[in-house]
């Protein structure tokens, strides 16, 4: 497969040849070879460009080992490229809980997933995400004991799922929120902004306000992708 990605930058780079520029120096260099192969069974998808992209899920790989996750959850799957990018990068008898409402894009997936060998440490969920994280908490013994999150879902419940989440993660844990500057959208004046990112807008806006004055955690808004803020739970 050729090293290039698959749709134009979704990232806010001053040029797409820059962009390039760090996906074949940092990126592709040190990506699974059964992630390249999801990539490309994504680019097939009419929605490609809701996948995580690369440079990002590199990141989160990152974060995934410093944090040392064995016990994650992931809200919004799409094709399952950050989730396998997960579950390569956590233990063999570390577990995923991954809920999305579209199994169909997820099972586009998931031979590649299963050639990889990583099905066993994925539980996958069809579903709206806040019934599942509500189930969580309903057993204490899942209250603060989950390493790592990833949220790419509906921006208008962000809120609610970071409420919940910082149930479940542990101290120390992490969460990181996609789609954090939806398309710059959040810095243009209205009137520059197409009429169907609006309320995506909206929703994310009053995200990262309400994520800039928790002070249950530390946060940093990365320009990596569509922009991608990262939370540490500090209490």
């Amino acid at each position: 497969m050729e090293n290039k990605a698959s749709s134009p930058s979704k990232g806010l780079l001053q040029s797409e040849e820059l962009y390039q520029y760090v996906l074949e120096k940092s990126v592709f260099p040190r990506e699974a070879e059964f992630l390249k192969g999801l990539r490309e069974v994504t680019a097939a998808h009419p929605r490609a460009t809701m996948a995580t992209a690369p440079d990002a899920g590199q990141m989160i790989a990152m974060l995934l080992s410093l944090v040392g996750a064995k016990r994650t959850i992931e809200i919004g799957v799409f094709t399952g490229y950050s989730l396998l990018l997960t579950a390569l990068s956590i233990p063999d008898d570390g577990k995923i809980i991954a809920v999305d409402l579209n199994r169909q894009a997820y099972e586009m997936g998931l031979p590649v997933i299963k050639k990889a060998g990583m099905d066993h440490k994925i539980d996958f969920m069809e579903s709206a995400a806040l019934p599942v994280l509500e189930k969580l908490l309903e057993s204490e013994t899942n209250e603060r004991s989950f390493d790592f999150a990833y949220v790419d879902a509906d921006k208008v419940n962000y809120w609610n799922y970071h409420e919940r989440l910082m149930k479940l993660l542990r101290p120390g844990g992490i969460v990181c929120y996609d789609n954090t500057l939806w398309g710059g959208t959040v810095a243009m004046p209205e009137e520059s902004v197409p009429e169907w990112m609006e309320a995506g807008k909206k929703w994310t806006i009053e995200f990262n306000e309400r994520i800039a004055a928790d002070s249950r955690v530390q946060i940093c808004l990365a320009p990596l992708g569509d922009g991608i803020t990262i939370c540490r739970r500090i209490k």
